[in-house]
């Protein structure tokens, strides 16, 4: 009787090992599938991060052309511009030829 309740043991061992191992092997699947999961997410927020810090040194170069131009518009060669283009002004030692 002893050897029948220590193949039973045995087998119940042998079940229980094989049970732990399938639960391990289950975990570790669920483990790979989320990392790549995971992997992908990653790839997406770079490529995303990317395009933003991209938009945001065009919104920086964008601001300094207006800086500069704002700069310029307070000059007196910009107000002389404008009196030429504009209101048709010229300096007093200037010649104008007119088409014919």
């Amino acid at each position: 009787m002893s050897g029948r309740v220590a193949i039973r043991k045995r087998r119940q061992n042998r079940l229980g090992m094989l049970l732990v191992t399938v639960v391990v092997l289950m975990l570790l699947l669920v483990v790979a599938v989320k990392c790549m999961e995971l992997k992908q997410k990653q790839a997406i927020y770079l490529s995303r991060e990317a395009q933003l810090q991209e938009q945001i040194s065009e919104q920086e170069a964008r601001a300094e052309e207006i800086e500069e131009f704002r700069k310029y518009t307070k000059t007196k060669k910009y107000a002389e511009e404008v009196a030429k283009d504009k209101l048709g002004l010229v300096n007093e030692d200037e010649i104008i030829f007119k088409e014919e």
